[in-house]
């Protein structure tokens, strides 16, 4: 499993993005992955842990799955 920080939340769409540590490259997150916690207590800069899967409408892309706040 991945860690990494919130960059941008998207709250009225209901995605984010997360910056794996030690990559270069955002990861796209929906508020569907979200194993544990709620959408709306995410905040930017927050630290989850993830793992990442080829995103179906841009395979070349990695989505995160299965997101978790981290305390």
């Amino acid at each position: 499993m991945a860690t990494g920080t919130i960059t941008r939340i998207v709250k009225d769409r209901g995605f984010g993005f997360i910056q794996p540590e030690g990559a270069t490259q955002e990861v796209f997150f929906h508020k569907s992955a979200l194993e544990s916690g709620s959408f709306d207590e995410l905040a930017e800069g927050g630290t989850v842990e993830f793992d990442t899967e080829p995103d179906p409408r841009q395979p070349e892309r990695s989505r995160a799955v299965r997101v978790r706040p981290r305390s």
